[in-house]
C-alpha cells in the first residue's frame, strides 16, 4: 500500500505542478473520490475541486459533500445541468425516461452529467479522476496518465492501481468522511433512481442501470470515450 500511496501522491503533485491553476478534480463523492479529496487537501490543494449535481442525487451524497467541505475547508465548485435542456427532455420523454431505453438513459446522462462536465472543464488543461482498473472491464486498459480525446485535455487517474481494500483501509486509517450508502452495499453510487445495492458476488458496477441488458457498457459517457496512453506515464 505504501508504494501505491507514494505513486498516487506523486501523480497529484505532478498534476498540480504542471497544470495549476488549470487542473480540476471531478469529484462524485464515492469512496475513491473522498480518498482523493483527502489526499488533495493534504498534498495538492491548488487542484480545483468540482462536482456535478445532476438534480437526482441521493441525500447521502449531499451529506458527505457537506462533511468534506466542513472537514477540509476546500472550495467545492458545483456544476448543474442547463435548466432548458432538462425541461425539454422531461417534457418530451418524461421524468424517468432512462428506464425506457439505453438511448434515453444515455441522453439523460449526456444532459445531466456530460454537458455540465464539459462546461466545468472549459479552460482546464488537465483533470483528475478516481477511476480504478478493477472497477469494470471497460476500465482495464486505462492508464495513470492519458490524453482524453473526448475533452481534449490531460487526464490523471492516480488511484488506477488501487484495490477496493486499499481504498477502505485508507478511509478508516485517516477518518475520511464517506457516503453511508456504501454501508448498505452500494459500491458504485450515481443518481438515486439509477443506483441500487448489489448482492454478494455481483460485479461492483452491477448496481448501475441494472435494468439494462447485461451486455451494455455500464458507463455514463464521462469515461467511456477513447483515450490514448501518454508515453512515459508513471
Amino acid at each position: 500500500m505504501s508504494q501505491i500511496l507514494v505513486q498516487t501522491m506523486d501523480l497529484l503533485k505532478q498534476a498540480a505542478a504542471e497544470y495549476s491553476p488549470d487542473v480540476v478534480f471531478a469529484c462524485s463523492f464515492g469512496a475513491e473520490d473522498v480518498v482523493l479529496f483527502d489526499l488533495i487537501a493534504k498534498h495538492a490543494p491548488s487542484i480545483r475541486i468540482i462536482t456535478l449535481d445532476t438534480g437526482r442525487l441521493p441525500q447521502e451524497t449531499y451529506d458527505v459533500m457537506d462533511a468534506c467541505r466542513e472537514k477540509y475547508g476546500l472550495k467545492i465548485e458545483l456544476q448543474f445541468p442547463a435548466a432548458p435542456d432538462v425541461e425539454q427532455m422531461v417534457r418530451e420523454k418524461g421524468v424517468n425516461l432512462f428506464y425506457q431505453s439505453i438511448e434515453n438513459r444515455k441522453l439523460c446522462c449526456e444532459i445531466r452529467k456530460v454537458r455540465p462536465l464539459k462546461r466545468a472543464l472549459e479552460g482546464a488543461e488537465a483533470w483528475v479522476t478516481g477511476l480504478r482498473r478493477e472497477q469494470a472491464s471497460s476500465r482495464t486498459d486505462m492508464q495513470p496518465i492519458e490524453d482524453d480525446a473526448a475533452f481534449g485535455i490531460r487526464k490523471f487517474n492516480p488511484l488506477i492501481e488501487w484495490s477496493e481494500k486499499d481504498i477502505w483501509d485508507y478511509i478508516h486509517a485517516n477518518d475520511v468522511p464517506y457516503n453511508k450508502l456504501h454501508d448498505q452495499f452500494y459500491p458504485s453510487i450515481g443518481c438515486a433512481p439509477c443506483t441500487r445495492a448489489i448482492s454478494a458476488g455481483e460485479d461492483p458496477r452491477a448496481g448501475r442501470w441494472w435494468w439494462e441488458n447485461e451486455d451494455a457498457v455500464a458507463e455514463c459517457g464521462l469515461h467511456a470515450n477513447p483515450v490514448s496512453d501518454v508515453k512515459g506515464a508513471h
